[in-house]
Parts: structure tokens; C-alpha cells; sequence
């Protein structure tokens, strides 16, 4: 019966680490938001919210508006776990879509799809992908080596009149490429004119 728990229990741990995986590729969170975002535009203006024996009609002439854009929310929401290279369209869309829902779906689901669908239209427009743990290394040994070879560079660049003038024969002569001193300081940039 043990064996049995613990086979479950490693499926369960490895499918839960396959998920974060793959939740850790795309824009997982910005798609649940405009996801979320969505249900409320949609689903209130065709609500009848009862209070007791009160009925409350949130039916509004623009119905079919709010029904287009909460289905469109949802959409895009699915879109960005999907297709995870459409992140700047979904996001920008549904930022606007959060926007014409305040006009035409009660206050944008009263704000609570307006706000949801307006975060994660943010979180998708701003979403960059990650690097991989084993990359991480790696490219922080290539910045430490390309710091150390720009040091390098600057300090040859540094020595470089010393080298010219050395070259020169040390009399101070003037180069024969660019016809300055390298003695003087001048290299040539401000000589024009």
C-alpha cells in the first residue's frame, strides 16, 4: 500500500515540477489575470443579482458589447499560455479592451475585470523570459570575462602613446598615419580645421 502512495506522490511531485517548468517559459500570470479579467465584463451584464426578494437586472443595451469583449478577454488570456511570442499584442489589447469595458460594461465589470485584465495586459506587455538556471552561469562567466577584457583593452589603450612615440624612435617625430605628435597628446580628433 506504501509503494502504491509514495508512486503517486512522485507522479504528483513530478508532474507539479513539469508545470512550473512550463509555467516558467511563458506569461502564465498575465494570462490568468486577463482570464479573470473577462468572467466579471461578461457575466454581469447578464446577471440578475437577488437580495432577498429583491431582483436586481444589470441588463444594459450594450449587452452584446460586454459579452465581445469578456469572450475576447478570455481568448487572449488562453492566447498567452498558448503562444507565449503574441505577449505585446494579448497585453496591449487587453489593456484596451479594459478600457472600452468601463464605457460599455458596467463601470468594466465593477472594476473588478477592468482592473484584472488591466494588470495583466501590464504584466503580459512587460513579461521577458528567464534564463535557464545552467545559462545563469555561464553568463555571468562571460560578463566577468568581458569585464576583464574591456580592463585590458583600456589599459593597452592607455599605454598606446607611449607605444607610439617608442615606435617613433622616442624623438617625439611625428606618426605617419595620422601626421600628429602622439608626444603632445593630439591623436588627430582635434587637429581638423
Amino acid at each position: 500500500m506504501s509503494a502504491e502512495i509514495s508512486a503517486i506522490s512522485g507522479q504528483i511531485v513530478r508532474r507539479r515540477s513539469q508545470f512550473r517548468a512550463w509555467r516558467g517559459t511563458r506569461p502564465f500570470w498575465a494570462g490568468l489575470y486577463v482570464l479573470l479579467g473577462g468572467f466579471p465584463i461578461m457575466y454581469f451584464p447578464y446577471a440578475h443579482l437577488q437580495f432577498g426578494h429583491l431582483t436586481l437586472a444589470m441588463s444594459t443595451t450594450a449587452g452584446a458589447g460586454s459579452l465581445i469583449i469578456g469572450v475576447l478577454l478570455i481568448v487572449l488570456g488562453i492566447s498567452l499560455w498558448f503562444q507565449k511570442h503574441i505577449q505585446i499584442f494579448a497585453g496591449v489589447a487587453a489593456i484596451l479592451l479594459a478600457l472600452v469595458s468601463l464605457p460599455v460594461s458596467n463601470f468594466g465589470g465593477f472594476l473588478i475585470g477592468f482592473l484584472l485584465a488591466l494588470i495583466g495586459g501590464a504584466m503580459a506587455v512587460s513579461w521577458a523570459p528567464g534564463v535557464p538556471p545552467g545559462t545563469q552561469e555561464r553568463a555571468d562567466a562571460e560578463q566577468d570575462g568581458r569585464a576583464l577584457r574591456s580592463a585590458e583593452a583600456r589599459a593597452a589603450t592607455e599605454a598606446a602613446p607611449e607605444a607610439v612615440t617608442e615606435a617613433a624612435g622616442g624623438t617625439g617625430e611625428p606618426n605617419e598615419l595620422s601626421e600628429t605628435n602622439p608626444a603632445d597628446g593630439a591623436n588627430g580628433r582635434h587637429s581638423a580645421g
